[in-house]
């Protein structure tokens, strides 16, 4: 009886070593479940990212961020520097700022002037035989040939294309403009011819008076001179519409002295109602009879 109870203990706690085996294998099994389902989600997530990345990679925008193409390097890209630039000095002269001198003036024109400027309609009518003249290019100067004498040529519109050629920039237009000017105002019955013509001179002056390029405004200076000595104190009544330009001018050191004598001669030639006007627009001016 001893020797079979003994038997069936022993047979009992084989029977419960043996369930306990199988609890332990199942819940390491399980936990092994658990592990591979959450290492498969942490790979479909990663695998997910990885697809995702790809694909935003695999943009056109991002190819080429990534990948530059080799006529990037052949052709980089910049910004404009004409529009930079005149935005700047846009700027400076709404701010009054004094480094927008005339040199910074002269060097933007120099620099983008003749790129953004059309061709003017005095070098179109000059192309086309419209000045009834030509250079002739001397050894020492040159001269202007008249196809027939210049007091047999009517003043309109000719002195007026003339006075618009002022703002040229090339040769052969810049000295053709200035010394035409000058010797047709020197013939006989020029005073009669260009007074009528002062309406339409006067803004043709002042656009050469306010033009960038200092030689630009040293020929519409010498003009405004010679037009005053023809004329006399007929270009009072038009003064005022030019005398600003030339305050703004005298700012400038090397222009000081010019305007200063231009504005005696206007007094010269203009009488006391002359005075008065450049008075009322150039305070500073002294007057030639002080």
């Amino acid at each position: 009886m001893e020797k079979h109870s003994r038997e069936n203990k022993r047979e009992a706690m084989q029977k419960s070593e043996c369930h306990g085996v199988v609890q332990l294998r199942n819940r390491k099994a399980g936990s092994c479940d658990q592990r591979t389902s959450s290492s498969m989600q942490i790979k479909h997530r990663t695998t997910v990212q990885q697809s995702n990345s790809s694909s935003s990679t695999s943009s056109p925008e991002t190819a080429r961020k990534v990948h530059p193409r080799p006529s990037d390097k052949l052709n980089p890209k910049t910004i404009n520097p004409v529009a930079s630039d005149k935005r700047h000095m846009v700027i400076m002269m709404k701010n009054g700022n004094d480094t927008c001198n005339s040199s910074f003036l002269q060097a933007f024109q120099n620099k983008f002037g003749e790129q953004s400027r059309a061709p003017s309609a005095f070098a179109a009518i000059y192309s086309k035989g419209g000045i009834p003249c030509r250079l002739v290019h001397g050894s020492v100067k040159h001269r202007l040939q008249w196809e027939c004498p210049p007091e047999n040529l009517p003043f309109d519109p000719l002195l007026i294309t003339l006075a618009e050629g002022l703002r040229e920039t090339k040769h052969p237009y810049t000295f053709v403009s200035k010394e035409g000017f000058r010797e047709l105002l020197l013939v006989q019955g020029a005073l009669e011819k260009a007074v009528p013509l002062l309406p339409r001179l006067i803004p043709v002056l002042k656009a050469a008076l306010v033009h960038m390029d200092d030689e630009v405004f040293a020929r519409g200076l010498n003009a405004l001179v010679q037009l005053s000595i023809v004329v006399g104190p007929s270009l009072n009544d038009h003064l005022k519409h030019l005398l600003t330009s030339l305050s703004k001018r005298l700012r400038d050191k090397k222009f000081k002295e010019p305007i200063t004598s231009a504005l005696q001669k206007l007094e010269q030639h203009g009488g006391n109602g002359s005075l008065i006007i450049i008075k009322s627009k150039i305070p500073t001016y002294c007057s030639i009879c002080c």
